[in-house]
């Protein structure tokens, strides 16, 4: 046998030179990659879904948050409402008196020439077709005072009210304070029976055929009694002062007054 060509190891052995690398060390190269992208790849998942959600949550946010439009927006508020708002018992009367603006001069006409009396002009066309009414029945209607400003309405409440020494609120019972009288507006008036002129602003005046024929027909030509008995502004009753209430103008100006309560005028 030729025993020197026998070595005891595997022909080919140059060849398989890698074979001499131990398996635990040959094998880490191929571990390590996979143990380092496993955490990574988690991580950026993560990351992924959260801004997904994100951007998912800020979307339906958006589609079900209610828009702001122009529409949504508050609006101002009106002008005058259809009925007028009830005074303040403390700050808009004084001694159950109303307060009133004076009449603008181009609004006012003459409708008692001799006296310069004067009224509104709607105030005035409506009085004069009274008037001419209540004479066709037999009954004469005589205007006593109309419009009076400010001014006049000083000289007639302090002047008056010293002359027959009578304190403010004992007056207010009588005449109203200046800035507070219907006569202000143009739309009221005094009214008096021509033939019995005794009667003229006195409280007989109820008793004559004047008023008769006032309480009777007074309303359809939109003129109707300012202070009755029993008032609720406590004015003593005038059954001589009539107002009128036939456009929305004189509505606003008279009817908040149904809103008082009754004054308390010291006797």
């Amino acid at each position: 046998m030729n025993k020197a060509g026998f070595s005891g190891k595997p022909q080919n052995s140059s060849n398989d030179l890698g074979d001499d690398i131990p398996v635990a060390v040959r094998d880490t190269p191929v571990a390590a990659p996979k143990m380092w992208l496993q955490p990574r790849i988690v991580l950026i998942a993560g990351v992924a879904g959260f801004v997904l959600l994100a951007l998912i949550s800020g979307f339906l946010f958006f589609v079900t948050a209610p828009k702001k439009t122009a529409d949504s927006q508050p609006l101002p508020a009106t002008s005058a409402p259809a009925t007028p708002a009830a005074p303040n018992n403390s700050s808009d009367n004084v001694l159950g008196h109303l307060p009133y603006p004076e009449a603008p001069e181009s609004e006012l006409v003459t409708i008692f020439a001799n006296r310069g009396i004067r009224m509104r002009k709607a105030a005035a066309q409506k009085f004069q077709e009274m008037v001419a009414a209540a004479r066709s029945a037999g009954v004469i209607l005589v205007p006593i005072s109309g419009f009076r400003s400010v001014k006049d309405q000083v000289q007639l409440f302090f002047a008056e009210g010293a002359q027959r020494n009578q304190t403010p609120a004992v007056r207010a019972a009588l005449s109203a304070p200046p800035g507070y009288s219907e006569h202000h507006t143009g739309y009221a008036v005094d009214i008096g029976d021509g033939a019995v002129p005794a009667t003229n602003l006195q409280t007989n005046f109820d008793n004559t055929k004047a008023y008769r024929w006032l309480q009777a027909n007074a309303a359809r030509f939109s003129f109707e009694m300012s202070f009755p008995k029993d008032n609720v502004q406590g004015v003593s009753y005038e059954p001589w002062h009539w107002r009128f209430v036939g456009d929305r103008d004189s509505l606003e100006m008279f009817y908040k007054a149904r809103n008082l309560k009754p004054a308390k005028i010291p006797q």
